[in-house]
């Protein structure tokens, strides 16, 4: 990777997260109408961390947390090679409030397949975003998040890439 700048050291991306789920629990709490889903494959990390130190948090809440694969949904599905994840949702979210985390909101392709995928499986009551980094002057369709970890500007030639190793951090990298 060419010029590589840290976005996020490991306290920050741990502290950026505890404050997206404090986030969270401030406008969803007690949670009884409204649903979390991580978006295959990457924003899965990042949901598992949310829903795992909200239930720390408050135990005595039922947290209703799938997982959301949108390989056939997306616009470039025949064009590159994707590996598809499982749909996870033992739950119905008709009528319900749902959260979708996702890692790095780009060009709002990925989101937009992902409210695809959701419709497949009922309508929601209505549909909130929470992403890690927000890549705000890249966007092609009109999609914005509702919570976000880090606003950041890059360029077309940059990519984000979010490390969950053994060194976890946020890097921003030139990609030619």
């Amino acid at each position: 990777m060419n010029g590589v700048n840290t976005i996020m050291e490991e306290d920050q991306l741990k502290l950026t997260l505890k404050r997206l789920s404090h986030e969270l629990i401030e406008n969803h709490y007690p949670f009884a109408e409204t649903c979390i889903i991580g978006i295959q494959p990457r924003g899965i990390a990042i949901s598992d961390y949310i829903t795992q130190y909200i239930q720390e948090l408050h135990p005595e809440i039922k947290l209703a947390y799938g997982k959301l694969d949108i390989t056939f949904y997306r616009d470039d599905f025949r064009t590159q090679i994707h590996v598809p994840s499982i749909t996870e949702l033992p739950f119905s979210i008709e009528n319900k409030k749902v959260i979708l985390i996702d890692d790095v909101l780009y060009t709002g392709r990925t989101i937009r397949a992902a409210m695809d995928a959701l419709l497949d499986h009922g309508r929601a009551k209505k549909v909130e975003l929470c992403i890690l980094v927000d890549r705000k002057f890249s966007r092609e369709l009109p999609i914005e998040p509702n919570f976000v970890g880090k606003s950041i500007d890059s360029i077309i030639t940059q990519k984000v890439k979010v490390m969950w190793g053994v060194e976890k951090k946020v890097v921003l990298y030139d990609s030619i």
